[in-house]
């Protein structure tokens, strides 16, 4: 469901975060997380990215449909 794909995403970026500022953690540990941080999506973006597949019936979404929704609740 999109609404849950929307909830991963944030959740994933939340916890790449957490760990690129623990420093009980390795620094290799800590600087690929900063380097997947870089271009990760932040809440902002997949909730923009949710309301404009919403908004649009004429994307070319095919068979699976809309792939993040512009809330993270049912």
């Amino acid at each position: 469901m999109p609404n849950e794909r929307s909830r991963a995403v944030i959740m994933t970026r939340d916890f790449l975060v957490e760990l690129s500022r623990d420093s009980s953690l390795p620094e290799k540990v800590r600087r690929d997380a900063k380097f997947l941080l870089r271009h990760f999506p932040t809440q902002d973006d997949v909730f923009l990215a949710g309301r404009i597949e919403e908004q649009s019936e004429t994307l070319p979404l095919g068979a699976m449909g809309p792939v993040f929704s512009s809330s993270v609740t049912g």
